[in-house]
């Protein structure tokens, strides 16, 4: 009777967690997510519908499958480990004093986003791409996005590197039957490129700079989201959602809704709190005056739940 009852006294301090994972199970969450539920509850309240699309919006011609975090799970999504656990940036092409400003800010920005160390790397040379992979639309020079993941991306992450992503100074563009695209990703290569020529209205000034900040954050946290499995977001509005042209990118957030938040917490298993302050104190730092109201709604209703 003695040792049973030690026994047992040794399990009543996680008795707690254990029934919480039991019935999690039950209703098919996650342990982890169960875990951290208050948090997950906290911010669920903050998270806004999405509007009907209208025409020329991405959900206008894109009928796109959800993906709750059950989906997720089931398609084996890249995570980070021991030997690959650093996202990279590689700029491409030349950039001008405030441009590389910018370049840095997104660094720290990524890093913030997904809690995981990230390295701005040496500007490259766009002139051998330009060469063979290249063409002239509206009276600038554009570049071949494809070619940029499978030729100069392909196989070039860095020692320990989870995602490589390249920032084009260039326009880029898919195909020849598409005008341009903001950036592109391949979820199985772990690499991605995404340009800032179309985020800067013409020309990076310091009138547009927090405009173009806003954009190149949303577009490489996006398209790095990919590369960790996270498709487009149907749920709620979110960095997440498709994006057929600057006016969409515009109106979605920096933050992910609360059924990606699921998604990315599961694969990283960051601090959440730690994570939405950090975000914080970014937009509020760099003026982003709409997402910090965002991340500060979820951090007070985090601290309201506690």
């Amino acid at each position: 009777m003695t040792i049973l009852y030690r026994s047992f006294s040794l399990t009543v301090s996680t008795l707690s967690f254990i029934l919480t994972c039991f019935f999690a199970s039950c209703a098919n969450e996650d342990p982890a997510i169960a875990h951290d539920s208050t948090y997950f509850n906290a911010i669920e309240d903050n998270d806004i519908a999405l509007a009907a699309p209208k025409e020329g919006d991405w959900r206008y011609s894109h009928n796109e499958k959800r993906q709750d975090l059950k989906a997720y799970i089931k398609v084996n999504p890249v995570r980070p480990g021991a030997d690959h656990s650093t996202i990279y940036l590689m700029p491409v092409g030349d950039f001008t004093s405030l441009q590389q400003t910018i370049l840095k800010q997104v660094k720290k920005y990524v890093e913030i986003f997904f809690q995981m160390k990230t390295v701005l790397l040496p500007a490259v040379s766009d002139s051998a791409i330009t060469a063979v992979a290249s063409r002239e639309h509206d009276g600038h020079i554009q570049l071949l996005a494809p070619y940029l993941l499978d030729s100069l991306l392909k196989d070039k992450c860095p020692r320990g590197g989870i995602a490589l992503m390249a920032i084009s100074a260039k326009d880029l563009y898919p195909k020849d039957s598409w005008n341009y695209v903001f950036g592109l990703a391949s979820y199985t290569k772990r690499v991605g490129v995404s340009s800032i020529y179309r985020l800067q209205d013409g020309h990076l000034d310091t009138v547009n700079y927090k405009t173009c900040l806003t954009r190149l954050a949303n577009i490489s946290s996006h398209e790095i989201g990919h590369m960790f499995s996270l498709h487009h977001c149907v749920y709620a509005s979110c960095v997440m959602n498709g994006s057929n042209g600057l006016s969409e990118t515009d109106r979605s957030p920096l933050r992910l809704c609360s059924e990606c938040q699921k998604k990315l917490f599961w694969n990283i298993a960051y601090n959440n709190k730690h994570r939405l302050k950090q975000l914080s104190d970014f937009c509020k730092n760099n003026s982003l005056q709409r997402d910090w109201l965002a991340f500060k709604a979820d951090l007070d209703a985090v601290n309201q739940s506690n």
